[in-house]
């Protein structure tokens, strides 16, 4: 006996059928909707958190920035200008003498020997100067009376006029002599900080030959600095009207050291298209060093009214330099400008950018062009007072 079921069970082929149909029909659908223009389904990317800032427009210093060197005022090599052995030292290492103090002492005795016989023989011949000069005065009266010859006569005179320069000779030799006999103190030429010893007390030195120290004039004090030779004529054009100011900053930081431009040398280095310059520094706490390195920045002029933001709105990309500007709207636009000086957090925009608008400062990182925007915090101002705009 045959049973009969009233709703069968379809085929598994006949199923997938049916699904296929299913999909194709709502495609079918939602073409239709789109062709008569129907709104697609509402959402999307929410806003990005961004922070803010207005642009603003000040005065400000255009300032040529360089690492510079800084070196001493004067560097001496101290050298013995007289030969001997050294019976003291007057100082010690890395000290601080005045000009004139006592850096150290040759042994002065064989050259007050020397002195004391130069003078010996100065003293004999000005005693032979008078007796000649007396004979000379009494040939002078027998000549005249044909008691003694003409020749004798000048005999008398030549031999007077021989010991005459025999004494100017010799207060040359006295005078050399005696300072020789100075040389044997060796004292500061400058006011300055000494260098390691390169002799020790019982060493025997000769006359000019090697330093035995360095001393080194800290007070006032040079930076060295070179520049690209495109700021030359912006530094000569200031340094007309009156005098450069010029700071530096130490690596550790703190606040700058204010000195003045006190050199541009005479000539470009054609290898490198940079030219040094030096400046002065008063240095009174001696906290410039010698041979030390510093970020040196010249002033050399103010440019009026330029449009600034803060530096971190600044981007780069493979085009060139850009800012998120923020629309009206509430989207931004990427738009790219041209940076000129950057300084104290702040870029100057030279071109691409007008005061009062609103750049990006932080959450660049989810920007597009055109993304909506969501900015953080409450207005805050941004640079000085003067300046129109703010943090936000």
């Amino acid at each position: 006996m045959r049973l009969l079921l009233a709703n069968p069970p379809m085929p598994v082929p006949a199923m997938a059928s049916h699904r296929l149909l299913t999909v194709a029909a709502a495609l079918a659908a939602l073409g239709i909707l789109t062709s008569c223009g129907a709104a697609p389904p509402k959402g999307g990317m929410p806003p990005a958190p961004v922070t803010v800032a207005e642009a603003g427009r000040k005065d400000v210093p255009i300032v040529v920035t360089a690492i510079g060197t800084v070196e001493p005022y004067n560097s001496i090599n101290i050298k013995p200008l007289v030969g001997g052995e050294i019976t003291r030292v007057a100082i010690k290492e890395g000290q601080d003498v005045a000009k004139g103090d006592v850096l150290f002492v040759v042994d002065p005795r064989p050259y007050d020997a020397a002195l004391a016989q130069a003078q010996g023989v100065l003293a004999r011949d000005k005693a032979q100067l008078v007796s000649a000069g007396a004979q000379v005065k009494r040939y002078a009266e027998l000549v005249a009376k044909d008691y003694v010859t003409k020749q004798d006569y000048d005999n008398a005179v030549a031999a007077a006029g021989a010991l005459q320069a025999s004494i100017e000779s010799d207060e040359a030799t006295v005078a050399a002599a005696r300072l020789n006999l100075a040389y044997c103190t060796v004292r500061a030429p400058v006011s300055g900080r000494t260098s390691n010893l390169l002799i020790q007390l019982g060493n025997v030195v000769k006359a000019n030959d090697v330093p035995v120290l360095v001393l080194n004039q800290i007070v006032p004090i040079y930076v060295e600095f070179s520049v690209p030779e495109g700021d030359l004529a912006a530094i000569r054009r200031q340094q007309a009207v009156g005098a450069l100011r010029v700071a530096v900053v130490l690596p550790s930081g703190g606040a700058p050291f204010d000195g003045e431009l006190s050199l541009i040398n005479n000539a470009i280095d054609a290898n490198t298209g940079m030219i040094l310059l030096k400046a002065t520094f008063p240095n009174q706490d001696k906290v410039l060093w010698p041979g030390s390195f510093v970020q040196v920045s010249l002033t050399v002029g103010t440019e009026k009214g330029a449009v600034v933001v803060p530096e971190k709105a600044v981007q780069e990309g493979q085009k060139g330099t850009f800012l998120f500007v923020v629309k009206p709207d509430r989207t931004v636009e990427m738009r790219p400008v041209t940076v000129g000086q950057r300084r104290n957090d702040e870029a100057i925009i030279e071109k691409g950018l007008q005061a009062g608008e609103e750049v990006v400062t932080d959450g660049q990182l989810r920007l597009f062009p055109g993304a909506r925007v969501e900015v953080k915090g409450a207005p805050a101002p941004s640079g000085n007072a003067g300046a129109a705009g703010g943090q936000k």
